[in-house]
């Protein structure tokens, strides 16, 4: 059997074996009425995910089908696939309850490997990158379990735009998993393979329909699964941080590209920076102009990163990121984390009155005091601000790690398991 015709057959096993599993499992959640309202989130999200990622990574004029038809099949199979993992945490009587929020959290987790993608890109099979996504979506939901819900119980952080669990996780899931793929490749192979990620005229204005289509709809994904005022808040500041990394980002290109001309990979791709650096505080009391200084120093973080950083990384750890999904998912997200931090240690009650124990919900009190209109229905760990920080930090270690070893181990059993390559 030749290796085109095994490849259709694994992918069309992979379907059936998600279909079987829906038929078993999957079920309409009854109790979601009226949750239409969120529908329009929804379709920003799925924008992003499915129009946004691949033709972002349109500007490698040799991979052009690849990322657009690469990202259109792999969404389209783990979107389903993410279904089923987020849901057997919330199993009901042995079934999975599904709404429109279950597409929503599904898309975001896609959102993942589509980042990992990124930094593989040209370097794998569609297999591989298939094999890839369901290891990743079932780490990614694991990971998120453990960091969101399971440790609501223990870690209660605060990470609404998913910068922690999403782009970070992401980021180096994928850096690890190139650093195991180039053990198996000669020199010379890795260096053909960085021949061929040249961009023309043409390619880079397809790659500028997915920058727009991003920076358009970053809000809806860094607010969709808020609301009231933490979803205001998280518009307005996903939007000025967005903003401001765009002109600094062009700024900063022009300073470090000769002849101040801009480079259009820091255009595609720097100008996004802020909504990553946002997310894990987007919905805190950063005020506006904190939201516009935060989203400067990622847009000079990320252009800084393409000129210097990764090919550093490149030459010195052998870690080849095809798309530089480090200095726009990888670096903002870890900013973004920090940043977090930060925030969480100068949260006050009188900043936030009763709206801190909603994004911080382990600083209520152990034993609701007599301000019930401040503490009610909130019982908490009275954890300090400076605690909270420290818990902050952690998720984001606890991530990276995760993300690292995992995404190692999957670049291994990949090349194990498929042991050639080709292109679209």
């Amino acid at each position: 059997m030749s290796d085109h015709r095994r490849d259709v057959f694994v992918l069309l096993f992979v379907q059936v074996t998600i279909f079987i599993l829906f038929g078993y499992f999957v079920r309409y959640d009854e109790s979601q009425k009226g949750e239409n309202t969120i529908y329009f989130m929804f379709q920003d999200i799925h924008v992003m995910v499915f129009l946004g990622f691949g033709f972002l990574m349109a500007f490698l004029k040799k991979y052009g089908y690849s990322s657009i038809g690469f990202n259109f099949f792999l969404a389209a199979i783990l979107v389903q696939w993410a279904i089923l993992c987020r849901g057997f945490f919330h199993l009901s009587n042995l079934k999975i309850p599904i709404s429109v929020e279950s597409l929503v959290e599904a898309d975001i987790a896609v959102a993942s490997v589509l980042i990992s993608m990124g930094v593989l890109l040209g370097q794998t099979t569609l297999l591989q990158l298939i094999i890839m996504g369901i290891i990743e979506i079932a780490v990614y939901q694991c990971n998120f379990y453990v960091g969101d819900e399971i440790l609501k119980l223990y870690l209660k952080i605060a990470d609404a735009g998913a910068s922690i669990f999403v782009h970070t996780f992401g980021a180096y899931f994928g850096l690890a998993a190139s650093f195991a793929l180039s053990r198996f490749k000669r020199k010379n192979d890795i260096e053909s393979d960085k021949s061929l990620e040249s961009s023309n005229y043409t390619s880079d204005l397809f790659a500028m329909i997915g920058t727009i289509f991003l920076w358009i709809y970053w809000p809806s994904f860094n607010s969709a699964e808020l609301s009231g005022d933490d979803q205001h808040r998280a518009i307005i500041n996903t939007y000025l941080s967005l903003a401001a990394s765009c002109a600094t980002a062009f700024a900063f290109s022009a300073i470090l590209t000769p002849d101040t001309k801009f480079d259009m990979v820091h255009v595609q791709n720097s100008t996004l920076a802020g909504g990553v650096a946002i997310g894990a505080s987007v919905n805190m009391m950063i005020q506006p102009y904190g939201a516009i200084f935060l989203g400067m120093l990622a847009g000079a973080l990320s252009v800084i990163g393409y000129n210097y950083i990764t090919p550093w990384i490149d030459r010195n750890l052998h870690i080849h990121d095809t798309c530089g999904v480090h200095n726009l998912h990888g670096m903002p997200g870890v900013l973004a984390a920090l940043v977090s931090a930060i925030l969480a240690a100068i949260a006050t009650e009188s900043q936030y009155h009763t709206g801190l124990y909603d994004i911080f919900p382990a600083r209520a009190p152990t034993i609701p005091s007599f301000n019930q209109d401040v503490y009610r229905h909130i019982q908490g760990d009275g954890r300090t601000a400076m605690q909270q920080a420290g818990y902050q930090i952690l998720a984001l270690i606890m991530t990276v790690v995760v993300a690292i070893v995992t995404g190692f181990l999957t670049g291994i059993s990949n090349k194990t398991l498929c042991f050639h390559y080709s292109f679209l």
